[in-house]
């Protein structure tokens, strides 16, 4: 509707046509669904690529803060098992000199 294209509402709408139905469709399905003109095809084609594009750069985004996530978390456990390690050694060393007493 936003693009001055109503008038394929409700053909899109009986087909079933949803948000990820429409990522696939291409200029041949476009006109199976009633879409004659070459001009209403190429508006819907051209936001179609830039809607893949925006949803593309989006996922990127989003994996490479779960990298982030993922390499601050094994650096936190990394520092709790170095803090475990010098914890178990100082207890080490104090039961030794209570030992040596």
């Amino acid at each position: 509707m936003s693009l001055n294209l109503e008038q394929y509402v409700s053909e899109f709408s009986a087909q079933n046509i949803n948000g990820e139905h429409l990522l696939q469709l291409d200029g041949s399905k476009l006109k199976a669904l009633g879409m004659t003109s070459s001009q209403d095809r190429a508006i819907i084609k051209k936001k179609l690529k830039e809607m893949k594009a925006s949803l593309e750069k989006a996922r990127k985004a989003q994996e490479k803060m779960e990298r982030q996530r993922e390499k601050l978390r094994k650096k936190e456990q990394e520092q709790l098992q170095r803090k475990s390690k010098k914890t178990d050694k100082s207890s080490s060393d104090a039961t030794e000199g209570t030992n040596e007493q």
